[in-house]
């Protein structure tokens, strides 16, 4: 399938995105939400849910004040949700399914609290239903064995960044937590092609993420919802990721053994297996039906 970069005027913004485009036979669309505000790119996700295009549509674009989008306050969750709507509304694309990692299953959980009646299912990646884990993805960090500067952690939970260089040298500092088999020269790589901006990044931390809490209304999200984590994680928990699969009245959870944050990347081939498997028993028989 053919990758298309094209723009769209949302919110008073102007969003990049990849789309795959619709051809026949296609059951239903897919639209990925990255993680990382100030960090996060549609890059990733194009690259990893790419083969999906031979069953499914797919879109990935990068959130405003994010990768090559234009930036604009309020990088607010509901000023996230409201693009994502804008988005589908100008797309054309019905019922969608939507694919959250990280920070984005954030947005996506947000998304189905506000919009149940234009989902197929949702499919969440390394993300939590509140900011209750942050003591432990802290603990794990300090205890991990890496160099960490403790006020520089700090700095990045509180959202307290003082620039995109000061960003690039405290995402350098954790980087290595991510994975489970490290790569140094892939990390350099990776470094280099983030597009840090720290403005996204401060907003959604210091204003967001110490009101972010839907623990209690996970029972509304009543469409189908696939939990997927890295049992290594450690910014996003194993423990996060099950007390959103308890909550969810249809919720499923795969837990990937030999991934960190980033399961997709990490054991590519059985994540896109529980994808496809997900998607054939609960969205295949609902796009038949319309």
């Amino acid at each position: 399938m053919v990758q298309v970069s094209r723009t769209i005027e949302v919110g008073g913004v102007t969003l990049v995105y990849d789309d795959s485009g619709k051809s026949a036979g296609q059951r239903a669309t897919i639209v990925t939400l990255h993680g990382g505000p100030g960090m996060g790119s549609r890059a990733n996700d194009w690259a990893a849910f790419q083969p999906l295009t031979d069953t499914y549509r797919l879109i990935s674009y990068d959130q405003r004040g994010n990768g090559e989008s234009q930036g604009a306050e309020p990088y607010s969750h509901a000023q996230f949700v409201a693009d994502l709507e804008a988005l589908r509304q100008q797309l054309g694309l019905g019922k969608i399914v939507v694919l959250g990692g990280s920070y984005g299953g954030f947005i996506a959980l947000e998304y189905a609290l506000a919009h149940p009646e234009n989902l197929h299912a949702v499919i969440l990646r390394d993300t939590a239903a509140s900011n209750r884990f942050q003591g432990t993805s802290k603990d794990r960090a300090m205890s991990s064995g890496f160099p960490m500067d403790e006020e520089t952690l700090d700095r990045l939970f509180s959202g307290q960044i003082r620039d995109n260089d000061d960003f690039r040298e405290s995402f350098a500092m954790i980087q290595p937590l991510y994975t489970v088999e490290r790569d140094p020269a892939a990390e350099a790589g990776r470094l280099a092609r983030i597009p840090f901006r720290y403005e996204t990044h401060n907003w959604a931390f210091s204003r967001n993420q110490p009101e972010y809490d839907l623990v209690d209304r996970l029972p509304e999200v009543t469409v189908p919802v696939l939990v997927t984590v890295g049992r290594h994680d450690w910014i996003t928990p194993l423990e996060a990721s099950e007390e959103l699969a308890a909550g969810l009245p249809r919720g499923e959870l795969v837990v990937f053994e030999h991934s960190g944050h980033s399961p997709h990347l990490e054991e590519q081939e059985r994540y896109l297996a529980s994808v496809r498997d997900f998607l054939a028993r609960h969205v295949q028989a609902q796009v038949g039906q319309t």
